[in-house]
């Protein structure tokens, strides 16, 4: 199959081959979402999204791209997708959180799709603050498919934040679908 952005021969990764493992596929996804073939950008958004429908993450984090018949495994700098749009309705508890990713995939964040954040790091560790990453679907193992939540989208959760209490720890987290997710801790003074 040819991309004709680039010219470049994609592999198949189709019904028609025999099958089996194909070893290593030069596929990098970037922190940033964007997926590179041979180190080239692919600028076809529907071939990006349907490489994304085969994705794969095993039980020791690795990722592949995988149909019924063949697969290979590829390299993914963070996450494989990126949390690009907020939606949101309803207030208090049940409130719901609706995600858009970088491959149009709409995913309501809730006890099926928790939203993990690195909150209760220090301060003076954070750097440019948590990251938070929500679960796309699950992988082979205990670790899922995550989006990356951009940092705009970031910043809209953080104005939809409320007080709560986490392990003991005051925080400010979001509410969706009755489920509670902490994005920091409860600010204080010592923390510029």
């Amino acid at each position: 199959m040819d991309d004709f952005e680039t010219g470049e021969t994609m592999p198949s990764l189709s019904m028609g081959r025999t099958a089996g493992t194909c070893g290593a596929l030069p596929f990098l996804i970037r922190r940033d979402g964007t997926w590179l073939y041979r180190g080239s950008p692919i600028r076809r958004k529907t071939m990006v999204c349907l490489f994304a429908s085969t994705l794969r993450r095993d039980a020791q984090g690795g990722y592949r791209l995988q149909t019924p018949v063949e697969r290979g495994t590829i390299e993914v700098e963070d996450a494989p997708f990126v949390a690009t749009h907020l939606e949101w309705h309803g207030c208090g508890r049940g409130q719901v959180l609706s995600f858009r990713t970088n491959v149009d995939q709409v995913i309501c964040a809730g006890p099926d799709h928790p939203i993990r954040c690195a909150w209760d790091v220090p301060c003076e560790g954070c750097g440019t603050g948590p990251v938070p990453y929500l679960h796309v679907r699950d992988g082979d193992g205990a670790l899922p498919i995550e989006a990356r939540i951009a940092r705009p989208v970031y910043y809209e959760l953080a104005a939809l934040a409320v007080e709560g209490n986490c392990r003991g720890v005051p925080c400010l987290g979001v509410w969706s679908q009755h489920a509670f997710f902490p994005l920091s801790v409860m600010p204080d003074e010592t923390c510029p």
